[in-house]
């Protein structure tokens, strides 16, 4: 009986921890390029009853092995990076990426890290940074006599001064990485390389692999309510299924308890 406590309550802590990744999901619908992320499990290791047993009768030459489950575990929380919808703001530094690549940022101490959330402003030294005050990389200055900003499709940034020419500042990359979900969340936005996702490959917007640049526009986050609400209704109920699992095993031991007595 013991065993069956143990098997429920990984039961019952896999779906805890998976009601916890639904709970972060919807808590971040509203926010900008948030990507949601879904629990994976695998079963722990099996308890052999009776191993294979040669019985050599005319049509079968063994049977297979009886083999009794130990519950479940945690494989992976894996983030999905699928696209989510574009939202108009009309401010020509909000950028969002239509297809696949990241913005890198120089990270507080100077490493590099990334992000999808466009949110781009000019800071009181004229570079572009976004709302926490990191640089974007490579540093692109805005001149000071500058009085309209304009970012096209492949990143190329564009200033017009006060004798109305159009000056070109300089181009926004995009990196990409063999396995985005792989990349490691440090919160506000932000993501860190790690072995998991793989170098990054550097380019620019609408180059081979990379996805286009669109001003005037935030990528919104590509949580689905109603769906996230399915997946919270079914941990749910496969809590309290493995809650009475756990109570059918101790009435059960209860009862041989008595037995003995």
């Amino acid at each position: 009986m013991n065993s069956a406590l143990r098997t429920a309550a990984t039961g019952m802590a896999a779906q805890q921890t998976r009601t916890e990744v639904i709970a972060n999901n919807l808590a971040n619908v509203n926010t900008t390029a948030f990507k949601r992320s879904r629990a994976s499990f695998e079963d722990l290791l099996y308890q052999s009853l009776r191993d294979v047993q040669v019985v050599g009768n005319a049509d079968a030459d063994t049977t297979a092995a009886v083999q009794v489950g130990r519950g479940v575990r945690l494989a992976s929380i894996n983030r999905m990076h699928a696209q989510g919808s574009l939202e108009q703001t009309g401010r020509p530094l909000d950028l969002a990426v239509e297809g696949e690549g990241f913005f890198a940022l120089r990270g507080p101490s100077g490493n590099p890290v990334y992000t999808r959330d466009g949110n781009f402003q000019v800071s009181d030294r004229g570079v572009l940074v976004n709302k926490a005050g990191l640089t974007l990389e490579p540093g692109i200055q805005i001149p000071d006599q500058a009085t309209e900003i304009s970012i096209g499709r492949t990143g190329i940034v564009s200033v017009l001064q006060n004798g109305g020419e159009l000056v070109e500042v300089g181009r926004i990359p995009l990196v990409r990485f063999p396995n985005a979900s792989g990349l490691m969340s440090l919160g506000e936005n932000l993501y860190q390389e790690t072995p998991a996702s793989g170098l990054p490959t550097h380019g620019a917007a609408e180059e081979e692999g990379f996805g286009h640049i669109v001003s005037g526009y935030l990528e919104s986050s590509n949580v689905e309510i109603v769906q996230e609400m399915v997946e919270m209704i079914s941990a749910q109920r496969a809590y309290e299924i493995n809650s009475k699992s756990v109570k059918a095993a101790d009435e059960m031991s209860e009862v041989a308890t008595q037995m003995i007595r």
